[in-house]
């Protein structure tokens, strides 16, 4: 839909801008997998990647994508001064060939705009353009709440650039379904994912994940590895409850991503922790995943975590203290993790991703890489460390 004739077509059958929204420092992985499905790239932003399709391809990316978090459909863009001139552009949109009459929506936003104080004033503002204009067509109106089951309408209002979006995701897509037991401050699926294509693995040697956890790093090493679409275990989208939903074609979506050949590797995935109950949750979510069998899971101290012939990746996500006199505390565990690569892993890279950029250098190796991403509002580098062979020396981190 376009400034011009915003109700020009239905939503079957158009192209829109989507926009695929994402982490901080999760763009340029988020723009090599689009560009990998065959997308085109139209911006890359600070926490999103544009690109453009059908509903269909909306449909799709919601499947398949391993690290974006939101697939954004563009309905309108416009200049928006006030309130009111909002409200007067959202009502002219076709919402009663939009969301059903007898349906149920909610509104979601980002506002950076002088025009108003509270942000909830601009969803209320939008609910109601919406029902009038439903209400106005239909002589009925839908019922709106707080809720992302059913249509899921966002606006991006800064300054005086307003646009409009349907979130045809719903719930955020790093709620994958598989990790029924999430066991303590897990790490997002989608953000995982990214980090493990930071490390450049796809399945050529190993992916070693001590410290694992809930397992998510090593789920999201194999889905990435197998080129297993992340969404198959999701059963609501925020699609689902658009008007007109053809259930038959995204049925024909969902079994042409089951039936996909799987990529082969030749590596192995392990992933090892000390506490039996955080294996056996990463066991059961790795089972939920449909991965199980692809990775080998050992209840053991990170350091005696088995590490095949043949290099890869040893990717290490340890605690990284939130709260006064945690460094202090944790300060043994990141000696121990660089004592671990200097001692064993040779052939191999390591990797450490923390918040903490003090504890990041007690690991005592100098880092080659460091890769900035966000969890939640938390600043974080993935370091990257070569660990060579034989007797090959680091220099200590400065």
């Amino acid at each position: 839909m376009n400034d011009e004739s915003p109700h020009a077509s239905p939503l079957t059958s158009n192209v829109f801008t989507l926009l695929i929204a994402c982490a901080k420092g999760i763009p340029p992985y988020l723009k090599a997998e689009l560009t990998a499905l065959g997308f085109p790239i139209q911006a890359e932003l600070e926490a999103g990647v544009e690109t453009c399709g059908t509903l269909a391809d909306a449909m799709r990316l919601n499947l398949v994508l391993h690290t974006g978090n939101r697939v954004l459909l563009e309905l309108d863009r416009f200049t928006a001064h006030q309130p009111d001139d909002l409200y007067a552009r959202i009502q002219i949109l076709p919402w009663e060939d939009i969301i059903p009459d007898n349906g149920y929506f909610t509104v979601t936003s980002f506002i950076n705009t002088p025009a108003i104080r509270d942000s909830r004033f601009a969803n209320v503002k939008t609910k109601d353009a919406i029902v009038d204009r439903i209400r106005a067509k239909t002589g009925v109106r839908p019922d709106s709440g707080n809720e992302r089951s059913g249509t899921v309408v966002f606006l991006y209002w800064n300054q005086s650039e307003a646009k409009l979006y349907i979130d045809t995701s719903g719930e955020a897509l790093s709620r994958r379904g598989y990790r029924k037991i999430p066991m303590a401050a897990p790490m997002a699926e989608t953000l995982a994912a990214a980090v493990v294509c930071a490390t450049g693995w796809t399945g050529e040697g190993n992916f070693i994940n001590p410290m694992c956890g809930s397992g998510t790093l090593a789920i999201e090493a194999a889905l990435l590895a197998q080129g297993r679409p992340p969404g198959l275990l999701r059963s609501n989208y925020g699609f689902m409850h658009l008007k007109g939903f053809d259930d038959v074609a995204w049925q024909k979506i969902r079994q042409e991503a089951r039936v996909l050949p799987k990529r082969p590797f030749t590596g192995k995935i392990i992933a090892s922790d000390i506490r039996t109950d955080a294996v056996e949750a990463a066991r059961q979510n790795a089972r939920t995943a449909g991965v199980e069998q692809l990775i080998e899971f050992t209840s053991c101290d990170f350091a005696d975590t088995p590490l095949p012939e043949g290099g890869g990746v040893v990717l290490f996500n340890p605690e990284y203290g939130e709260r006064m006199g945690d460094e202090i505390e944790l300060e043994p565990v990141y000696r121990r993790i660089g004592d671990f690569f200097k001692q064993k892993c040779g052939g191999y890279t390591g990797y450490v991703f923390t918040g903490n950029l003090v504890l990041g250098k007690k690991v005592g190796l100098r880092s080659s890489r460091r890769i900035l991403f966000f969890n939640a509002n938390i600043e974080c580098r993935l370091l990257a460390f070569t660990l060579y062979a034989g007797t090959k020396r680091q220099p200590k981190e400065p």
